[in-house]
């Protein structure tokens, strides 16, 4: 029996051995979707599925490289982390890569001062990246030292090759993309030359102009550079591709071809797409695209990291679609097994607190008003099998640009712990995680007043493995 369908059946079952039939409250529902964020926080998301099934997860976080081991896609947020200590300062977009039996993470950091922004490395040989040790191997440079941030690896026909996102001279005026050949993981040794620069109106439409954020996927023959446009702080931030041949030189300028169009840009209420990263489905046969959006419209640097499915053209280049509606569920990758769904106004409310009516709420309704300490709302969660379960939660935060909130959640009864919803307005829906312990059989699940407010349309319960 496939897998997959094993564990909703097993699900299905649960949930009717728990709610029998003409019970309704509180019932979970079995599901096979989600809505799409996967990170509340987050910019620069670098994701890369191993070949031990894990997905090794990073993204911006200023001070260092944490690396996030999932296995599956959709509950990275919620997943272990190890953090890498990499030095001052302001460490800009990580990239994890895995060559002949090494890991290596590429990174920018500076002194302080982002003019003196460069690129380094580090290497660990162990099979695992969240264990053994990382190796500082110094920085990565072409003879020029220039500005560079961004920097990834193209690995073709044997060879490789670094692109990156750099100055041409000392001042920021323009980000252009450049690619070097590498003698090794950590050594360039050949001179840069420039592929792409800003030339067409939604890359020239903010100072400095930008071409940025750099991924590579070599498919049928092409080599697909998928990059970031526009400034990264506007509405406008959008991705566009460079293409070449694979029998072509890609030290070459004239092997590069580039679209006059974006290929992905803001839509559905989503605003600034892009920095992405390019991954597979757990079973290997889906495609999908991991990138950060603004917030809400005109957040600026305040993003939040969303997922979905892509296909490709039939020209052979990628056709991303555009962001999907985050009020619509989506389909889970495939190979990712179901999850029990509580809705948040099935919940058991006691206080100030009540269910109310929701726009964008998956039921059209939500829980709410949790803004008494005596105010609280309670699910009964039934599991078969004691151990760790992940909890994700459809959650909005009324304070839109300001600070974060949070509830507490507390599982049978125990000590509370915060859960923490991030601040992008009513019925702007984000995501909320949590690991918890759930025993076999009911568990009673209540969230009460922390700081500030918080809704929930749903949660999902997920085992954590």
């Amino acid at each position: 029996m496939n897998k997959n369908f094993r564990n909703t059946l097993l699900l299905s079952i649960c949930a009717l051995l728990v709610f029998p039939i003409g019970q309704t409250t509180q019932a979970a529902s079995v599901q096979n979707n989600f809505y799409n964020v996967v990170m509340q926080e987050g910019a620069d998301p670098w994701v890369y599925k191993h070949t031990d099934g894990y997905y090794y997860f990073t993204k911006t976080t200023g001070g260092n490289v944490t690396i996030w081991k999932s296995a599956q896609l959709t509950t990275i947020d919620a997943a272990p982390t190890t953090v890498v200590n990499t030095g001052c300062c302001n460490i800009w977009a990580p990239e994890l890569h895995y060559i002949d039996g090494a890991w290596y993470i590429y990174y920018a950091k500076d002194d302080g001062d982002n003019v003196n922004h460069r690129m380094y490395v580090m290497e660990n040989k162990s099979p695992d990246p969240t264990q053994g040790t990382w190796e500082y191997k110094g920085q990565i440079t072409d003879p020029t030292n220039k500005w560079a941030i961004d920097g990834t690896v193209l690995q073709l026909g044997g060879e490789l090759y670094f692109i990156w996102s750099g100055w041409e001279g000392d001042v920021n005026i323009r980000q252009n993309l450049y690619i070097a050949h590498m003698s090794n993981p950590w050594t360039i040794d050949s001179e840069r030359v420039e592929i792409s620069r800003p030339t067409y109106s939604w890359e020239t439409n903010h100072v400095p102009q930008v071409n940025e954020g750099p991924q590579v996927i070599v498919r049928d023959g092409l080599i697909h550079l998928v990059y970031s446009a526009s400034g990264s702080w506007t509405n406008d931030y959008c991705l566009g591709l460079i293409t070449a041949s694979v029998s072509s030189d890609p030290m070459d300028p004239a092997s590069w071809t580039k679209r006059d169009q974006p290929i992905f840009k803001s839509g559905n209420g989503l605003y600034g797409p892009g920095h992405h990263s390019l991954t597979k489905s757990p079973d290997d046969t889906e495609d999908w695209i991991m990138y950060h959006v603004a917030k809400y419209n005109n957040a600026g640097w305040n993003r939040e990291v969303r997922m979905q499915k892509f296909t490709w053209h039939a020209d052979g280049t990628p056709n991303l679609g555009e962001p999907v509606d985050p009020n619509t569920p989506i389909p889970l990758p495939s190979g990712e097994p179901a999850h029990l769904r509580y809705e948040g106004e099935e919940g058991a409310f006691g206080g100030a607190a009540y269910a109310s009516e929701s726009p964008n709420g998956s039921g059209g309704r939500k829980a709410g008003h949790i803004d008494t300490p005596e105010s609280f709302v309670d699910f009964n969660v039934h599991v078969q099998e004691a151990g760790e379960y992940i909890l994700l939660a459809r959650t909005a935060n009324g304070t839109a640009g300001g600070g974060w909130s949070y509830l507490q959640l507390s599982v049978n009864s125990g000590e509370p712990s915060r859960f923490h919803i991030t601040n992008k307005g009513w019925e702007n829906w984000g995501l909320s995680t949590a690991r918890i312990q759930l025993k076999a059989g009911a568990n009673k699940i209540r969230f009460t007043k922390g700081e500030e407010y918080g809704e929930i349309d749903f949660f999902d319960i997920k085992p954590a493995n």
